[in-house]
């Protein structure tokens, strides 16, 4: 059943976006769904439909905004196991493994997470985003393994998206890069937008684009006569933009091991120990996992932190580079 919003401008209201101005009244409902909405023409100011998010609102301005019923999702259920880190009647918290996509699109309507946790669970996910993405509160990338949280119900959908819009979601990523990191520790903050020549990619730009803020340091360099120079670091996101990781480090000129969409060209490596060349070579995924998430459970308000493990193709890698090194 759809459900109406009608709000009226106060005086200390007056010249806000539309958007944030409905936020700030329904903190419950998160500025991403606030947008979606609005671009759907679900939004009426002053009895006239309005779909653009930034428009201005003004004191004694009237409000209305539409929240449709949410749509039952017709997706195929897909066979695959999932690794349950922790479940309860809120949420779930998976590992993804490399190699498969989070949700729906262009090519895969089937074989994604959202299909594997239908055929878990069928009518356990949110459904108020988009019906190609039932529970999907955030993404990592195909080629990229880890901690993800699901929500199973709309209250926790919303308190999980506000959680990342306020960027208060703990998540850490461990990765290899070619080279050395210069600072060995810092922050990145750039704005990151799309690619103008290649629409799949994005990149770094002056001014046009969103904020993305990474807090980076080096663990571990891996430097002798057998191997490449290579460095193990820790990344600490305060932005989750499309991404993120990959292009500050491109930015940085130290891609990630086997990321093959932002990889630059390399010279054959010489005298690399055999073993390490292989266990490179065979990579077919980035080395790029996320290692801790952690946010406030929003039932209980408890802390909850979670962590993983590199998985072993990766894990095999660190311990060749450093058997090699001795």
């Amino acid at each position: 059943m759809e459900k109406d919003i009608n709000l009226i401008v106060g005086e200390d209201e007056d010249s806000l976006r539309v958007d944030i101005f409905i936020n700030r009244k329904k903190e419950l409902i998160s500025r991403t769904r606030i947008k979606s909405l609005i671009l759907k023409q679900k939004l009426k100011l002053n009895n006239k439909i309005i779909n653009n998010p930034s428009k201005k609102v003004f004191k004694g301005d009237k409000i209305n905004l539409k929240i449709p019923e949410p749509k039952k999702t017709s997706l195929k259920p897909f066979n695959f196991n999932l690794e349950i880190v922790y479940e309860d009647k809120d949420l779930l918290v998976i590992n993804k493994p490399a190699g498969i996509i989070m949700h729906p699109g262009a090519g895969n309507y089937e074989k994604t997470i959202v299909n594997a946790l239908i055929y878990y669970k069928k009518d356990i996910l949110s459904n108020i985003g988009d019906e190609l993405r039932p529970g999907i509160v955030h993404r990592i990338d195909k080629d990229t393994s880890g901690l993800v949280v699901i929500a199973k119900n709309n209250r926790t959908h919303e308190n999980l998206s506000l959680q990342f819009s306020k960027h208060t979601i703990r998540r850490v990523y461990q990765l290899l890069i070619w080279g050395k990191l210069r600072p060995s520790s810092g922050k990145i903050d750039t704005f990151i937008t799309r690619s103008s020549k290649n629409r799949q990619m994005m990149e770094v730009s002056i001014s046009k684009g969103k904020r993305a803020i990474t807090n980076y340091k080096t663990i571990e360099i891996f430097e002798n006569d057998k191997i490449p120079t290579l460095s193990l670091i820790e990344c600490r996101l305060e932005t989750g933009r499309t991404h993120q990781i990959r292009v500050h480090m491109t930015h940085m000129g130290n891609n990630i091991m086997g990321d093959k969409k932002y990889k630059k060209k390399y010279k054959k490596i010489k005298n690399i120990d055999p073993n390490l060349e292989k266990l490179i070579y065979k990579l077919d995924r980035q080395f790029l996992h996320a290692q801790t998430l952690g946010f406030i459970h929003p039932t209980t308000n408890n802390e909850m932190i979670f962590k993983s493990n590199l998985p072993n193709e990766l894990k095999n890698i660190l311990i060749s580079l450093r058997n090699t090194g001795k």
